[in-house]
């Protein structure tokens, strides 16, 4: 699962391409002007950034060009009804990662997300399965076997774990958990993400054994597997 903006001012074109991502379990937000899109892109952490070029309040070119200009990583796609070679290559030029043109075929731009998103979760490169102590992770059916059992998570519950299965032993506060896996817009607080912590660790833990899902003290949690021989 990734965390998506999509910059579309045509709101029927962004609301398929949404519903699509989301079919996949993505978390996605929409932009439908090109100012918008570039203070969300600067001020949130994203996977991923589907850029349309012909964007009211400021054009997807400028917005890519000022996102890179500002040091601004992610990888970009380029979703254009552009479909001449110099729009490609100017889009190509100014940093985006990769582009397509409408119409375009479902599949074909499933492929191309998900390869742009292997390059920013290099843990997942070789396989779709991910593995802590004596929990497993099917990235691609979004399945999760405890002890081989199979998981019932609810979709934040999922997204939160996935999160630190790919960032293992890496420390994250609340509020960086809050910006990664909950939208921009939502109202969930700090408390929230403690709560879901908790009821996560209910469901992946074996019992009278240390979690896998630790509190460092005044700095926030981290995933890691424990022995607890």
């Amino acid at each position: 699962m990734a965390k998506i903006l999509i910059a579309e001012d045509d709101r029927l074109v962004a609301g398929m391409l949404k519903d699509l991502l989301e079919l996949d379990q993505h978390t996605v937000e929409l932009a439908h002007n090109g100012r918008d899109a570039l203070d969300l892109v600067c001020s949130f952490p994203y996977d991923l950034l589907i850029l349309d070029l012909g964007l009211p309040e400021m054009e997807g070119t400028e917005v890519l060009n000022r996102y890179r200009g500002r040091g601004g990583k992610l990888p970009v796609l380029i979703l254009s009804g552009r479909n001449d070679v110099n729009h490609k290559i100017e889009g190509l030029d100014l940093g985006a990662d990769d582009y397509m043109t409408k119409p375009y075929d479902v599949r074909e731009l499933n492929a191309r997300i998900r390869s742009l998103l292997r390059r920013q979760f290099v843990a997942d490169v070789v396989s779709n399965v991910l593995k802590v102590g004596h929990l497993e992770m099917d990235t691609a059916r979004c399945e999760v076997l405890k002890s081989g059992e199979k998981l019932k998570l609810l979709p934040t519950e999922y997204a939160l774990l996935e999160f630190f299965m790919r960032n293992r032993g890496r420390v994250f506060s609340a509020s960086e958990l809050l910006e990664r896996i909950w939208k921009s817009d939502s109202d969930a607080s700090e408390n929230a993400v403690r709560t879901y912590i908790t009821r996560l660790r209910k469901k992946i833990d074996e019992e009278g054994k240390a979690s896998l899902i630790t509190s460092v003290y005044g700095l926030g949690y981290k995933m890691e597997e424990v022995d607890n021989r």
